[in-house]
């Protein structure tokens, strides 16, 4: 993540921030810049630092081992007087063990510290800055570009699923309100915003710690009266609670994305049970249908775990085949990690990480071919709604996105062949004349 230089003035303090993984995470190191913008000029490299601030993920071994590989190399651009801070997902799980671990670090924060993350900074930089503890989504600073905005509509989670340490992180589901929101989204509408994602680790739960029962429907009526020419899309949808109401509340409502993005993480019964997720194969597979029969233009996106402890290679057989079935318009997947102190911990872990490996290839082989054949489709179709997001140097093409496509390229892209100059963020209609598994290119056409 890149973030930009502001309001550079030379006698203050200057700060580099780095964030890792997830977009929540990546919501959070806004918000701590905007605790610091008033004080501190940000900057965009870490050698022209007095303070460097690493956020950090601790999700699985791969983004601790990012975290820890990331937080040396700042530690080498720290220089006479300067300090470092990580904060974050690692010093929340990890704070005892890991302040042994990098002394280069002159303080943790851990997520639930938050609250007075200006007060800490502050002793940090031995108050030669006085920073409030303004920690609001209201006052940030963006990372992403002004056309779209990641809204956290709720943090911590009720589900226990059996591999997650999410719960151990981030804790019980907490809510915000619905005026919150609102409030929020309205702003961002304002300053310019169409692309509206709202996230958390399990978007269907929304309010249910505040007002006792589901309200994601409740609140996406209150977004879409707010004015304005904008678009909202939901992340991160639990099966089980993907109501009826929710598919019919999209399909009526243009302001709402058709774009479902439903973790399963398996196919099989038995993996389902032993992953303590709820449904089963049959729900899963008559709720894509209900969604496609009801909403026919609808993107539905998945991701899976493969080599979890009991799967078999009879599991995986059939779950290409019911990936074959579903023939999901975008699939993620990883290899089974084992975190300490989930309910996997107990499990059997005999499945070893080349077989881990060769079933992820065969997965994401099965999927490939699908994504081939669903883009050959698209050829000689027109997509409308195509919204300029960068632009490739290599092709001399503009890159665009559609209301299929999510951001920070986890879907891949609309390559664009233009016939005038264009901005970032401007929508145009696309003819599409070609593709891969994972792009389409296309003109401009009016």
């Amino acid at each position: 993540m890149v973030w930009t230089r502001i309001n550079a003035i030379d006698d203050k303090m200057k700060l580099y921030m780095i964030s890792l993984g997830c977009a929540k995470n990546q919501v959070d190191s806004e918000m701590i810049l905007g605790v610091c913008k008033k004080d501190l000029e940000i900057v965009a490299l870490p050698d022209e630092a007095d303070v460097i601030i690493v956020n950090t993920c601790a999700f699985i071994e791969p983004a601790r081992k990012e975290a820890i590989d990331t937080i040396l190399q700042m530690a080498d651009y720290k220089k006479n007087g300067s300090k470092l801070i990580v904060c974050g997902c690692l010093p929340q799980r990890y704070k005892e063990k890991i302040e042994k671990l990098l002394p280069e670090v002159d303080r943790f924060i851990g997520i639930d510290e938050y609250a007075n993350i200006g007060e800490i900074i502050n002793q940090v930089l031995d108050r030669r800055c006085h920073l409030d503890n303004d920690f609001l989504f209201t006052n940030r600073v963006y990372s992403t570009p002004n056309y779209m905005r990641y809204v956290k509509i709720s943090e911590g989670c009720m589900n226990h699923c059996a591999f997650c340490a999410i719960p151990l992180i981030r804790g019980r589901l907490k809510s915000r309100s619905i005026e919150s929101i609102k409030e929020e989204v309205e702003k961002e509408v304002k300053e310019g915003a169409y692309e509206i994602n709202l996230i958390s680790q399990d978007t269907t739960k929304y309010g249910f710690d505040l007002y006792n029962k589901l309200m994601i429907v409740p609140l996406l009526k209150e977004l879409v009266s707010i004015e304005g020419d904008f678009r909202i899309r939901l992340l991160y949808l639990y099966p089980d609670i993907v109501s009826d109401e929710l598919i019919d509340f999209i399909k009526n409502n243009p302001k709402v994305m058709p774009y479902f993005d439903i973790p399963i993480q398996h196919s099989e019964d038995l993996i389902l049970k032993k992953m303590y997720r709820r449904g089963n194969r049959e729900f899963l597979l008559n709720l894509f249908a209900k969604i496609r029969k009801e909403i026919p233009n609808a993107i539905i996106r998945t991701t899976l775990i493969v080599g979890f402890p009991y799967e078999t290679e009879e599991d995986v057989d059939k779950l290409i085949e019911f990936i074959n079935e579903v023939k999901f318009d975008r699939l993620g997947a990883f290899t089974f990690s084992l975190e300490e102190n989930t309910k996997a911990c107990d499990y059997p872990n005999v499945i070893s990480q080349s077989t881990k490996q060769k079933r992820y290839e065969r997965v994401m082989l099965a999927q490939q071919q699908i994504n081939l054949e669903k883009n050959k489709a698209c050829i000689g179709t027109i997509i409308d709604d195509a919204f300029i997001v960068g632009y490739d140097e290599s092709s001399f093409m503009y890159v665009a996105r559609s209301y299929a496509y999510a951001p920070d390229e986890i879907d891949g892209c609309i390559f664009v062949a233009a016939k005038y100059e264009l901005q970032l963020g401007q929508r145009i209609k696309v003819k599409i004349l070609d593709c891969d598994e994972y792009s389409l290119t296309g003109e401009q056409c009016e």
